[in-house]
């Protein structure tokens, strides 16, 4: 009975694309412990440095001390909503100037809930050919039809808007900002042009740029002030702002509608209530204070010739890829070998910090060349 998937394992493995849960004694805001080697982390989305901070830990519970539960028992549409719930929107929904904001589970669970519920039959999405995978199950869950315009190509996008725009109800664009797996950004000024032109409604996912780029840490929407021709801005808590969850922000009516055909919003358990005292706690107190070393990040990331904090050492092979990675981890860091399906051709992908000094940088470079 199992035949079938000993063998996919087995050619996985022959093709070094197998993959396996790595078990750590301990992390660190800075370094993951496997065993007793200490290594730098560069394959972590703790951005700020946030998460695992003893530091902040201890004081976010001496604050909060026994007033929150570790665990909400209920969806959000049941009994699962508390003040704080509400209260994290409003924030949110302030930061952006917009009229509403939802909180998700995970990332993964905003674009699943949003890509699939915005698009009803008879309606079609637009999706960058890089976009993460939530994305795409999203897409495939939907009852639209969807087209993959080639990455950052504008051209592509404009050319797929032209000869299907006019074949559909209401159409989507959707795009990453900060793409997870190149680190490359999104020309969102053109596609905000193409949008108008051909009128669509735009989704940006700011996971990975919310908290990092903009002068409030916004994303990139912010940074090129852009915000207001956004319908709907997705970011994530489980990056640089170290905790856990998600969120969408937009007009009320489009809130309304995730609220109402979302599903999975309606059908998860909403996140324990400290989990989003946390977020709060984190959003209002120590978000705001994090400019300089946001800047600092990405003057280090500029020097490793990245436009953001994710960087992609291309290899295009399985073996030079993992070779690589070993001799980094006998060296003191820690990176994952990224392959197929995850991405079209291997590479290493280095996830900085801001707890990454100058120094680690230069050890790194001379062990890469």
């Amino acid at each position: 009975m199992h035949e079938t998937y000993s063998q996919i394992l087995t050619s996985l493995e022959e093709n070094l694309e197998f993959r396996s849960v790595k078990n750590f004694s301990k992390k660190d805001e800075k370094y993951v412990y496997f065993g007793e080697k200490r290594l730098l982390n560069l394959s972590s989305n703790n951005y700020l440095g946030f998460a695992d901070n003893r530091r902040i830990t201890e004081e976010f519970m001496k604050q909060t001390g026994g007033k929150y539960s570790f665990g909400s028992a209920s969806a959000r549409l049941l009994t699962g909503t508390l003040p704080v719930y509400n209260d994290l929107e409003h924030i949110l929904a302030e930061l952006y100037d917009k009229e509403s904001a939802l909180i998700f589970n995970s990332g993964y669970h905003a674009n699943v809930g949003i890509t699939s519920s915005l698009a009803q039959k008879g309606d079609v999405i637009f999706s960058d050919k890089l976009n993460h995978a939530s994305i795409i199950d999203g897409m495939k869950l939907s009852n639209g039809k969807f087209f993959r315009y080639m990455h950052n190509d504008m051209q592509s996008l404009e050319n797929l808007l032209k000869r299907e725009r006019s074949n559909y109800n209401n159409a989507v664009i959707v795009t990453e900002t900060v793409f997870s797996m190149d680190g490359d950004i999104a020309d969102l000024k053109k596609i905000i042009e193409l949008k108008q032109k051909y009128n669509c409604i735009l989704v940006s996912d700011e996971a990975h740029a919310f908290g990092v780029f903009g002068q409030k840490g916004l994303g990139i929407c912010e940074k090129l002030n852009l915000i207001d021709d956004i319908d709907l801005i997705i970011g994530t808590f489980g990056k640089a702002i170290g905790s856990m969850g998600a969120f969408a922000v937009g007009d009320k009516i489009l809130i309304d509608f995730l609220i109402n055909k979302a599903r999975s919003f309606i059908f998860s358990t909403a996140l324990p209530p400290i989990n989003i005292a946390f977020t709060k706690w984190i959003i209002e107190k120590k978000l705001p204070y994090t400019y300089e070393k946001r800047q600092r990040l990405l003057t280090l990331s500029q020097k490793l010739g990245g436009s953001s904090h994710i960087i992609p050492l291309h290899t295009n092979d399985n073996e030079k890829t993992v070779k690589m990675c070993e001799i980094l981890y006998k060296n003191g860091y820690f990176t994952l070998p990224i392959r197929k399906p995850t991405v079209p051709t291997p590479r290493i992908r280095l996830s900085l910090t801001t707890e990454i000094s100058e120094q680690d940088l230069e050890n790194l470079c001379s062990i890469i060349g």
